[in-house]
């Protein structure tokens, strides 16, 4: 076995399993939500509204991420962030996470240390836990994540509740991660921001909780595009939506300079780019601060429009395509 203090790193076949685990979660501290962590057969996380929500998300090595555009410290901060921002899309708080890692044997155990630094400090940034999880052989990097949340004796904010009338708003940026993306696809070293927000997003923490405060009527999670996750709200509510070129173009001159660089399209960027985990809302009252309003609710069908008009370009992702 190779020594760390020689400056080399054992691989998780030459450490074994339960070695590994439990270098991974030594001297990890857990928020008081985690009541039991890692070391017993189950997890015991406290609940104070006696309802859990709960999602789960999956990442698969070259097709969510390449680990030679992203450290392995920086898959884990996104594993961890792409889940709780559907805790967020709940109008829940995130209280813990338990993580599922498949690996080949011959990945460095100082790999697999920086993976799960970035989920700790991920979730720390959540105010979150990883109470636990699992480590198997695998061809290739799967990463699994189930995120748990409280709802803190509020209702659940659905996808399904907004009406006409009803304003749509957002909660952080779109755009960026898509512009991301293609920087790092053309090889563009350019503009290290974008490249960065797309390898790490940046979800709104905390604002889930205050949209549902202020009385949010509909919520989700913008993973696959704004235009593409807005159809899922019109169609559980039965509804029209209209956005606002207009008041997105701060998201598009966020872009501008990266889509002039590329000869490439900033409106696809903005309404069809995924993985920013910006919140999108609908609200029949006041927009609480954090938030701007986009467009608004109109009578069905179900459809979303830009400026009145159906939008005709990228919409956003979807798993199976090519």
């Amino acid at each position: 076995m190779r020594d760390d203090a020689a400056g080399e790193s054992p691989t998780l076949e030459e450490s074994g399993e339960f070695a590994v685990i439990e270098r991974l979660v030594r001297n990890r501290r857990q928020p008081a939500t985690v009541t039991l962590g890692p070391g017993d057969d189950g997890a015991v996380i406290a609940t104070t509204d006696g309802r859990t929500v709960v999602s789960t998300d999956m990442l698969v090595q070259d097709r969510h991420f390449r680990l030679d555009w992203s450290t392995p410290y920086q898959v884990g901060r996104k594993a961890i962030a792409q889940n709780a921002a559907d805790i967020e899309a709940m109008g829940a708080r995130t209280t813990a996470f338990v993580v599922g890692f498949g690996a080949p044997g011959t990945t460095s155990t100082a790999e697999a240390s920086a993976l799960v630094d970035g989920m700790w400090d991920e979730a720390e940034r959540v105010g979150a836990g990883i109470a636990g999880g699992d480590l198997v052989s695998c061809p290739q990097w799967v990463v699994s994540v189930t995120v748990l949340g409280d709802l803190q004796g509020r209702a659940p904010v659905l996808r399904s509740g907004a009406v006409p009338g009803s304003v749509v708003a957002v909660a952080g940026e779109l755009g960026r991660s898509a512009a991301g993306y293609e920087l790092l696809r053309n090889g563009i070293e350019e503009f290290p921001e974008l490249r960065d927000r797309h390898l790490v997003p940046r979800p709104p923490y905390g604002q889930g909780a205050v949209a549902a405060a202020a009385g949010a009527v509909a919520m989700i999670d913008v993973s696959d595009g704004l235009i593409s996750d807005l159809r899922h709200v019109a169609k559980a509510s039965g509804v029209g939506i209209d956005l606002s070129a207009a008041a997105l173009a701060a998201d598009f001159d966020a872009v501008a300079a990266a889509t002039a660089a590329l000869g490439a399209d900033g409106w696809a960027w903005v309404l069809g780019g995924g993985e920013d985990h910006a919140l999108a809302a609908c609200f029949t009252g006041a927009v609480p601060a954090g938030w701007r309003v986009i467009g608004r609710v109109i009578d069905g069908p179900a459809r979303v429009l830009v400026d009145s008009r159906e939008w005709e370009g990228y919409a956003g992702w979807q798993s199976f395509e090519g």
